[in-house]
């Protein structure tokens, strides 16, 4: 792809973001009936391809059971209030209260809290008692710690994740996790990210991960691309990540997953994240907006609670309806924010495709006006894609 010239010295590639593509209909409709979404990640059968975000005020052990019944699977966050604290329902009840202005200095002192291995391995089983598919999430920077607990409890998959995780950290003060010997080790699936480059996810896919998670940035309570100035639009960070994908299915006869992770409000921001590339994708402020939620419609990131440089922000949604009418309908609103893999199985129906990868081949064109043109009236009206 050829290089934009930014100044002397220095020049960069276009990149694009969701909002700056369209998917295109091929020659070819098929009923959606027939259209099969469901996803395949190691020993394990979503129906839906659909990894709900390690959030605290987005999943909790109750709205995990009730994510993996409806065919997808929520990650707890095995860093969070619900291994911090036996009962953390006042704490979450307390945060949905708290001023904007003194909201992150509260929360980082609710976070300082000692996480507890044994709360780990309760939440875990709590999960995995109710008969679906456990998934729990750490930072590369515990997992080695948080490992003897997640595997007591028979976690069935793993998520090492952060801001940005790669296959070659380098720290001069402390030894740095070996992704690729840590993986080999656990003998539990793992998913790792983000990242958003074709070098970044190519190593990543290299340590012996099951899927990798792409996107830096892109999230509504995500920061990081004003504090940091790091990432990369989500539409290119896919595409590049599945360029990676195949490279490495190439070298190894390893199919590694890709999981567009951030920045998908609405049904057609899913639909071109898969279209782009995505195996699945992970959702966190879309079902922090259900009745169901923890953060009682609030939600914020992992990375949100750092004790000098907080990198995200305790965002409000506005509460929609609930886990079952955001994920599988019906839609009682026309604003593509409910019923969002119904509005994938109808994106894939209306481009004649029967499977996800399958999919993966439909033509995407750059369309900067895709949401605008001839929208003015919804606009006006805050109805529609104008809301």
């Amino acid at each position: 792809m050829a290089e934009v010239e930014i100044g002397i010295g220095k020049s960069g590639r276009q990149a694009y973001g969701l909002d700056d593509i369209a998917i295109v209909p091929s020659r070819r409709t098929r009923d959606p009936e027939d259209v099969d979404i469901s996803w395949e990640i190691d020993a394990f059968r979503f129906e839906m391809p659909l990894m709900a975000a390690a959030m605290d005020g987005v999943v909790s052990p109750a709205t995990a059971i009730a994510i993996g019944q409806l065919g997808g699977v929520g990650v707890l966050n095995l860093e969070g209030l619900w291994t911090r604290y036996e009962d953390p329902e006042p704490l979450l009840a307390e945060i949905a209260e708290l001023p904007a202005e003194t909201a992150t200095a509260r929360m980082q002192q609710i976070y300082l809290e000692p996480i507890k291995p044994e709360l780990v391995s309760s939440r875990i089983c709590d999960i995995k008692a109710a008969g679906v598919i456990a998934c729990g999430s750490v930072t590369p920077q515990r997992a080695a710690q948080l490992s003897s607990a997640v595997l007591a409890a028979e976690l069935d998959l793993l998520v090492i994740q952060g801001t940005v995780v790669s296959a070659q950290h380098v720290s001069k003060n402390v030894e740095p996790l070996n992704l690729k010997l840590f993986i080999r080790e656990i003998d539990i699936p793992v998913v790792v990210g983000g990242c958003a480059s074709y070098p970044a996810a190519l190593h990543l896919m290299r340590t012996g991960a099951a899927g990798v998670l792409v996107g830096v940035g892109p999230g509504n309570a995500c920061t990081t691309r004003g504090v940091l100035g790091i990432g990369v639009p989500q539409a290119t960070a896919v595409a590049d990540a599945a360029g990676a994908r195949s490279r490495h299915l190439e070298e190894t006869g390893v199919y590694v997953h890709v999981i567009a992770d951030g920045g998908m409000s609405r049904g057609g921001d899913i639909a071109k994240a898969i279209a782009c590339g995505a195996d699945a994708v992970m959702i966190g402020s879309p079902l922090a907006a259900a009745l169901e939620a923890p953060g009682r419609g609030y939600h914020w990131g992992m990375a949100t609670f750092h004790p000098t440089l907080p990198r995200g922000a305790r965002i409000k949604v506005e509460r929609r309806g609930t886990i079952r009418e955001i994920l599988l309908g019906p839609a009682h609103e026309n604003d593509g924010r409910m019923n969002l893999f119904g509005a994938l199985r109808t994106s894939m129906a209306t481009c004649g495709y029967e499977t996800i990868r399958e999919f993966h081949k439909v033509e995407v064109m750059v369309a900067p006006a895709l949401l605008t043109e001839g929208k003015q009236l919804q606009r006006a009206q805050s109805i529609g894609m104008g809301s």
